[in-house]
């Protein structure tokens, strides 16, 4: 016996009311729940479609849809990761490799100057309220493509929020990284910090500008690359 549109649309009620928002992980979901109750169906042909599905539940264990949704959760962040790389990645190939030298050489300056403590956490400063700024207006348009098709999708919200927050924690955690009573005495007595802080400087300028200006750009080619049904969406 084969499960009817109707049914198929009632999985999907019965997941978001299970606390699953992603349309992806709903749909990962929902055909596992399907073949499970058409195969249930092969053995008690008699049982209602709800109980069938009781019984497919409850497969799931004690926490539910919840295991599920984790290990695509981490599955994704893998994948996210991925993506940034492979942008990053042009950051050192011509022309984009010599904006990145330049960048690195402005840094090594930055930091050999008596003020450098002071520039260091200025930059920080400015990256942080940036990434506030912009993360203002990338919800909002989080929150209107959820509001104009009804369906969110978990790569889609890590490059709209959940990535721009753990980016945002990146010079929070490096500035605690800095002790910045010593910081200009630390930079005079060691090359090797100077080459240090300009290299991670500079790694963040990149992630940023990946992050808060060229994922969200991308983002409805990345979707339809690793979702082939949000074409159809």
């Amino acid at each position: 016996m084969k499960l009817t549109p109707q049914q198929i649309q009632e999985l999907y009620k019965f997941t978001r009311q299970h606390y699953v928002e992603h349309y992806d992980v709903q749909t990962e979901l929902v055909d596992h729940l399907a073949n499970d109750i058409e195969q249930i169906w092969t053995t008690q042909p008699n049982l209602s479609f709800e109980d069938a599905r009781t019984i497919s539940f409850k497969k799931f264990g004690v926490f539910g849809f919840m295991d599920v949704v984790a290990e695509r959760q981490k599955a994704l962040s893998k994948k996210y990761w991925k993506i940034i790389w492979r942008f990053a990645k042009d950051w050192f190939q011509l022309p984009k490799i010599i904006l990145t030298t330049f960048i690195f050489v402005a840094f090594l300056v930055i930091c050999k100057t008596i003020y450098a403590k002071y520039i260091l956490l200025t930059i920080l400063l400015l990256l942080c309220l940036y990434v506030f700024y912009k993360s203002y207006f990338l919800n909002r348009t989080f929150k209107n493509n959820f509001k104009n098709n009804g369906k969110k999708w978990m790569l889609e919200e890590m490059i709209f929020k959940t990535g721009m927050g753990s980016f945002l924690a990146l010079p929070i955690n490096f500035f605690n990284l800095i002790n910045l009573t010593h910081l200009d005495k630390t930079l005079i007595l060691s090359n090797w910090i100077v080459l240090l802080y300009a290299s991670i400087f500079t790694f963040l300028i990149i992630a940023f500008y990946i992050v808060i200006e060229v994922l969200p750009k991308k983002a409805e080619e990345l979707l339809i690359e690793n979702y082939p049904e949000y074409k159809l969406v």
